[in-house]
């Protein structure tokens, strides 16, 4: 009766606070599903739009949008990504580096927001500004989600 309860297992997206361990936020997801996490730069003060895939057991980062360049941001293609100007002028830095998952210190001014399915979701509602927030991909078992553990 155990095994049946574990399996089948389902990829999910987690956010977990790396201090406390808490998983405040938790998502169905399938292999090659997207989502945007945006962020106001902090010396430019523009927005700037990374765009995360979703992969077996990893994410791929796969591209930034932004539309100035400012400390930190490419300026040119090099062997580690392309830089292209968008038809809407818009700067596209694409790299398609693949991570086991993402570390985002919640900002006070970035606002560093999760548009994922629809759903716009603020770091700083899922942990304090100054915390670190690590987004990873793992399996779950059939019953944490049928316990709304995650959301389906």
């Amino acid at each position: 009766m155990a095994a049946f309860l574990l399996w089948p297992l389902f990829s999910v997206l987690e956010i977990a606070d790396r201090q406390s361990g808490r998983i405040p936020f938790c998502a169905q997801v399938r292999p090659g599903e997207e989502f945007v996490l945006s962020f106001v730069h902090s010396v430019n003060r523009r927005p700037v739009y990374d765009t995360v895939r979703v992969e077996v057991d990893h994410l791929v980062i796969v591209r930034s949008r932004f539309d100035t360049f400012g400390a930190g941001m490419p300026e040119a293609s090099t062997q580690d990504g392309t830089l292209t100007v968008a038809k809407d002028g818009w700067m596209e830095w694409t790299v398609n580096r693949p991570t086991p998952e993402i570390t985002i210190r919640v900002g006070r001014v970035a606002d560093h927001t999760m548009h994922f399915k629809g759903r716009d979701i603020r770091l700083s509602d899922l942990a304090e500004p100054g915390n670190a927030l690590t987004l990873r991909v793992r399996k779950s078992p059939w019953l944490d989600l049928m316990k709304n553990r995650c959301i389906p």
